[in-house]
């Protein structure tokens, strides 16, 4: 049975800076996203995984490629109700819990600010109710509406941004790095209720993060980025097991392991870009075992293998 693609990138660029002193932080990206999974993105600070949502979520304009959202471009100029649209539709949780949130606002109407936006004719009782659903959904109480956000523990301040975007009842949501900025001990329930809220309400996620062993627990598929290009992607099971790009092997041998005694053992990889000649030969994408994808030149394919 064929899945349903919910949101594909084509050849996706994304450049920053003036004409003449250009930074391309995004280069041809291309994957696709189908309803109902939890797709991860990783890859170190600057990779550029951040701005592929950014640019998704159109906060960056992109500078070519397409993003299609059900079957219609969404990047670029696009008419009122379509914009309306994909408002409503897309939602993206931020990385910083405190910074994201407006800390002159109370709770109440943090939570609520999108739906007084798109739904204009909501009286204030439904709204009302719908913000203290919105809390409870996340494990906060009702009456937490009425306070600041510098009232709340960092986990707390999450929980609230999460809420803000599952009340407007998104299809599809895009979640930065929600637990980068929590301490340890959160990071779980955290974890947990983005995976529950997924089961319950059938959304779909991109799932932006830096940490394999954070993408072994929530994802389906994952995609391996670097320095704006995607450089493999996979189930994450098999991504996981049999990992083929050096530059995911770095990533997964920096993964801490619970057992001291190993942890000293294990042999630390460290990825060097200038092992690729790609002079003679240009990188293609190759399907090198089952649905496991990496981006590499032919005589690569044959040494990683």
């Amino acid at each position: 049975m064929e899945r349903e693609v919910l949101l594909e990138v084509k050849d996706l660029d994304v450049t920053f800076g003036e004409r003449k002193k250009q930074y391309e932080a995004v280069k041809k990206v291309n994957f696709k996203i189908y309803k109902g999974e939890i797709f991860g993105l990783v890859g170190e600070s600057g990779s550029g995984k951040t701005t592929i949502g950014r640019a998704i979520m159109r906060i960056v304009p992109s500078a070519g490629g397409d993003i299609i959202y059900k079957g219609e471009k969404i990047n670029g100029r696009i008419s009122p109700e379509l914009d309306r649209k994909v408002i409503k539709e897309i939602q993206m949780i931020f990385q910083d819990p405190q910074a994201s949130l407006n800390e002159r606002a109370k709770v109440d109407y943090i939570i609520s600010e999108g739906l007084l936006n798109i739904e204009k004719g909501i009286s204030e009782a439904e709204r009302k109710t719908r913000v203290e659903q919105a809390l409870r959904d996340v494990g906060l109480l009702p009456e937490f509406a009425s306070r600041f956000p510098h009232e709340f523990s960092g986990g707390q301040r999450q929980r609230i941004g999460i809420a803000r975007a599952l009340i407007m009842n998104p299809e599809f949501v895009i979640a930065d790095e929600p637990i980068s900025a929590l301490d340890v001990s959160v990071r779980a329930q955290v974890l947990n209720l983005l995976s529950d809220m997924q089961k319950k309400r059938q959304i779909t996620y991109l799932f932006i993060a830096h940490d394999l062993s954070v993408m072994r627990f929530i994802t389906d598929r994952i995609a391996v980025i670097h320095k704006g290009r995607i450089l493999e992607m996979a189930e994450t099971e098999e991504l996981i097991a049999h990992a083929i790009h050096p530059y995911t092997r770095a990533l997964l041998s920096a993964i801490p392991m619970p057992d001291p005694r190993h942890e000293r053992q294990k042999k630390l990889l460290v990825y060097d870009p200038d092992m690729h000649d790609y002079r003679s030969e240009q990188p293609e994408w190759l399907e090198l075992r089952p649905n496991h994808f990496v981006l590499a030149s032919q005589r690569e394919a044959k040494e990683w293998m």
